[in-house]
């Protein structure tokens, strides 16, 4: 089984044994939404690009809304998570070019929903060679890292490292998952330590705040 496929299917369990009702990472999103999300990125990008013209406030997505609405019955809710198993159409890219599209997407959302409850739940133990898949898909995440203000290499307990911006700065070291949540914005959730000179991380995390 596929990376993206195992990831899925252990986000599907998850989502089936959460409160739909429940807080994630994601601002104003609950559970349920969060799966529409899911649901409206794989089979309704029209409505999804829809929702990001109408530049809404989170939890306010007219698209996201109908969906989430949809879903307010158990019934309706299950449906829902039923069609996140289906996955996107055979012809869209979610499709065919999943390991790549939706694989850290997975991991992200997954963790944004076991550790938005009220007792956040504590990392999974991964196997290494699913860390290694996270790792690698890494280097597009960290691309945001160029418009820091000084360097930035990202470093694993188990010695990967990789710079995202040349020069002297600062080492964010973690687990690749959670790197990955830490440069997706989870920077309060993600297990992740910042080190470098008294400068550098004055700097750095000036940035970061912004």
């Amino acid at each position: 089984m596929s990376w993206v496929a195992t990831e899925q299917e252990s986000l599907v369990q998850t989502l089936r044994s959460t409160d739909p009702d429940a807080p994630t990472l994601c601002d104003g999103w609950d559970v349920r939404r969060l799966v529409a999300h899911l649901v409206q990125r794989e089979q309704g990008p029209v409505a999804g690009l829809k929702d990001a013209v109408a530049r809404k406030p989170p939890g306010q997505e007219p698209g996201l809304g109908k969906l989430t609405d949809r879903a307010r019955s158990k019934q309706g809710y299950d449906r829902l998570v039923d069609r996140f198993v289906a996955g996107a159409p055979a012809w869209s890219p979610m499709s065919w070019a999943a390991e790549k599209i939706n694989f850290v997407e997975y991991v992200i959302h997954h963790e944004d929903v076991r550790r938005g409850g009220n007792v956040p739940a504590e990392p999974r133990d991964l196997p290494v060679e699913e860390q290694d898949e996270v790792w690698k898909q890494l280097a597009l995440f960290a691309l945001s890292l160029r418009k820091a203000p000084v360097g930035v290499r990202l470093a694993t307990p188990r010695g990967q490292t990789r710079v995202a911006k040349a020069g002297d700065g600062v080492t964010l070291t973690g687990e690749p998952v959670e790197l990955a949540l830490w440069i997706s914005g989870r920077r309060e959730h993600a297990q992740v330590a910042v080190t470098g000179s008294p400068e550098s991380l004055d700097a750095f995390q000036a940035w970061a705040r912004a």
